[in-house]
């Protein structure tokens, strides 16, 4: 670590602590030069893969499309903005968890219908009519047969 003040590559560190979040580590550095000291922080730095999308360009993951994405299928349904926030995290998650370091735009688009079909019928039956590309209204009942055919299993259990 250089020294903020005289730019000298040797510091020692005399004294951590990890502050109550737990998320990060506090260092007090002294420089071996000048003798002044400095205080670092440490985190983690989580980096989401990017998005492999159809047509072969690259983007990077952005939560906030994520979001009006879910919101936009969720429109005017009795969902909560806690369970929103909550499949958001399981999608980042799920991301994250990949290890890798680009996903195809499917593979996302798949999370989004997996975590809209937990939440509300009606949103996971919007978002797929466009995701799928919906060409007539036979698609539709497919999709609301499966969900009867689901319900019934579930019943039976």
């Amino acid at each position: 670590m250089k020294c903020p003040y005289c730019h000298h590559d040797e510091t020692q560190v005399i004294d951590t602590r990890v502050p109550e979040d737990g998320n990060t580590i506090r260092r007090r550095r002294r420089c071996a030069q000048c003798d002044k000291r400095f205080t670092t922080y440490e985190r983690v730095e989580l980096t989401m893969p990017s998005i492999v999308k159809k047509n072969g360009s690259r983007t990077e993951f952005e939560p906030a499309k994520l979001r009006a994405s879910l919101m936009l299928a969720l429109r005017k349904r009795p969902v909560s903005a806690e369970a929103v926030d909550t499949a958001i995290q399981r999608i980042e998650e799920k991301l994250l968890a990949s290890g890798e370091r680009e996903v195809i735009s499917g593979y996302l688009g798949e999370l989004v219908m997996r975590e809209l079909k937990r939440l509300d019928k009606i949103a996971y039956i919007r978002f797929a009519s466009v995701y799928k590309s919906f060409e007539d209204v036979s698609e539709f009942q497919n999709v609301i047969e499966e969900f009867e055919t689901n319900e019934r299993k579930l019943i039976k259990k």
